[in-house]
């Protein structure tokens, strides 16, 4: 197994494996499982077999974040440059991509060819869109890198979900207003995860179409130029949904509407939780403290974090946005979810059960103390939640990993 060493600044030596290495080709062939409930409904005719995915990913991954727990390996900050340039990472990023396009491609074509059901089909559609949500998070970890290659191959990911706007939102957005009423991917403490859609996803498409218009504006082109980052992933978008019409006929029309609105809503339950409740404060001439880790949602579960390119370890990723996914580092004082993405998804889904465990653990935190006034807060939620906590401290939950 490849081992890294080190120094430290005291002159000792040290030396650190990554013993997750290989285990990490999981988030690769994750986009694959559709094809799982495929052959078993192949077998044996028996059309449930089809919604097997939502079984692994709302109760077999939350149940084995249970079991495995959380993660203690943390690679040494001096060993993060040499792991950053180990290309075998790298490269397991680049081999994702075709497979989103195998996952979309391969379950429309079981869904346009195959003699099933009108609801096997449009299952088929949400089991397809929940799997390429995880195109956007393949292309959130390309996406932020400043090689041609893998600034394109985000832009081509982007495309499976028609969600081309992402990687200017989230970049040049999100990571500079995160933690702010300023930030439509920001979740706001009382907000519900579907007042939360109602706000993120149309208040992202235009914050990012604005900016990417300034930016060619700024260099004397049309916002309708081809240069638009924006419109290269959606031709490509185009190019996909024209491709599956051609092959399978107008079913692919409505089976990509729901494709890509489940993707869409995957990557907004993911963006619901990784900050909700969290305030950056502003010092007393307005300006806005520095994003750090404790302004996000962190969660060190193994399985998880495995099958999601380390997603999860969200509190180092906007401390040091450019640090690739291997290297992201666990803290242990920075704001806990309470189990695993999938977990609290589910717990997302139900407003009163999400409120129930979380409002409390946002209140708990060390750096807001009970204050409401320290946290991000939905307006709309501001008398009720002060009525039910006013800004006395909080008893300390459980902060689990």
């Amino acid at each position: 197994m490849t081992g890294y060493t080190g120094t430290t600044a005291s002159g000792e030596a040290i030396y650190w494996q990554d013993n997750k290495r290989w285990l990490w080709i999981l988030s690769v062939l994750y986009p694959l499982q559709p094809f799982i409930g495929i052959a078993l409904h192949a077998a044996t005719g028996q059309e449930a077999w089809l919604f097997l995915p939502l079984l692994l990913n709302y109760v077999m991954a939350p149940v084995a974040d249970i079991l495995f727990g959380a993660d203690p390996n943390n690679p040494p900050e001096e060993i993060v440059p040499q792991l950053d340039q180990d290309r075998f990472y790298r490269y397991l990023t680049y081999a994702v991509v075709p497979l989103h396009f195998v996952a979309l491609f391969g379950v429309a074509a079981y869904a346009g060819t195959q003699p099933l059901t009108i609801g096997a089909v449009l299952g088929l559609a949400v089991i397809a869109g929940l799997t390429s949500g995880l195109a956007i998070n393949s292309a959130h970890e390309l996406g932020h890198k400043n090689t041609r290659i893998e600034k394109w191959l985000a832009k081509i990911a982007l495309a499976v979900p028609a969600y081309g706007h992402f990687t200017i939102e989230h970049n040049r957005g999100h990571h500079r207003d995160v933690s702010t009423p300023e930030d439509p991917a920001s979740a706001r403490l009382g907000e519900s995860y579907y007042r939360f859609v109602l706000r993120e996803l149309p208040g992202g498409i235009r914050r990012a179409w604005n900016m990417e218009a300034e930016r060619l504006t700024n260099r004397g082109k049309s916002p309708w130029h081809y240069d638009n980052q924006i419109l290269q992933s959606h031709a490509i978008a185009v190019l996909i949904v024209v491709s599956l019409v051609i092959a399978f006929g107008w079913i692919m029309l409505p089976f990509m509407l729901i494709h890509n609105l489940l993707a869409w809503l995957q990557l907004s339950s993911a963006n619901y939780i990784e900050h909700y409740g969290l305030l950056r404060q502003r010092d007393e001439n307005g300006k806005l403290e520095k994003c750090a880790p404790h302004h996000s949602w962190n969660c060190n579960r193994v399985l998880s974090n495995l099958v999601l390119f380390h997603l999860e370890r969200h509190s180092d990723h906007h401390a040091y946005p450019l640090r690739r996914y291997q290297s992201l580092r666990h803290y242990e004082d920075v704001p806990q979810l309470p189990t695993g993405y999938f977990g609290c998804y589910l717990l997302a889904y139900i407003p009163p059960l999400w409120f129930k465990v979380m409002d409390e653990r946002v209140l708990a935190l060390p750096h807001i103390d009970g204050d409401l006034d320290k946290t991000n807060i939905c307006p709309r939620a501001r008398a009720r939640l002060f009525l039910k906590y006013g800004a006395s401290a909080m008893r300390e939950p459980q902060l689990s990993s």
